[in-house]
């Protein structure tokens, strides 16, 4: 399945950030660690050597990444006209059948945390959500199985 390139200004912001961090500042320390490690002789059995090698290449592998995706994503700043319904941004507060509360923010795919219980648009619980109003009950297929949840609140967090 192809990812959205839905990104918040939030979550673009981050991984921008996180680009210049390594183009600036973390690729070049690693460069010249290397280019130490390398002046001390043999690299076969050189560990610095070895560490560094590998460590570049995940950065590297790191960057290719956010170059890429910097250039796909579309940044969305606005709340959409209609926020009695569930776009791409919100944040969604349900309540399960035993009466417990949840509250899930849907982000891009790039900005996703559990912790934070913020998911991808492109998850199977945004895409029950998405265009659901206020009061709607809401069948998402887990797991485990189905379940329900009703739309308790909807709030449109850091958008103008």
């Amino acid at each position: 399945m192809k990812r959205s390139n839905l990104i918040t200004l939030a979550g673009a912001t981050t991984l921008r950030n996180e680009l210049a961090h390594i183009v600036r500042i973390l690729r070049p320390e690693v460069t010249k660690a290397l280019g130490t490690a390398a002046a001390e002789g043999d690299r076969s059995e050189n560990a610095e050597y070895i560490y560094r090698k590998k460590q570049l290449r995940e950065i590297d592998r790191r960057l290719r990444y956010l170059q890429k995706r910097c250039e796909e994503f579309q940044v969305i700043e606005h709340k959409p006209q209609d926020r009695d319904s569930v776009f791409f941004g919100a944040e969604v507060t349900l309540e399960d059948e035993s009466g417990a509360e949840v509250m899930y923010r849907i982000v891009g795919s790039d900005e996703f945390d559990q912790a934070s219980h913020y998911i991808s648009v492109d998850s199977p619980m945004a895409r029950a959500l998405l265009k659901k109003q206020l009061d709607d009950d809401v069948r998402v297929e887990l797991p485990g199985g189905y379940k329900d949840y009703w739309i308790t609140a909807i709030v449109y967090p850091d958008l103008d």
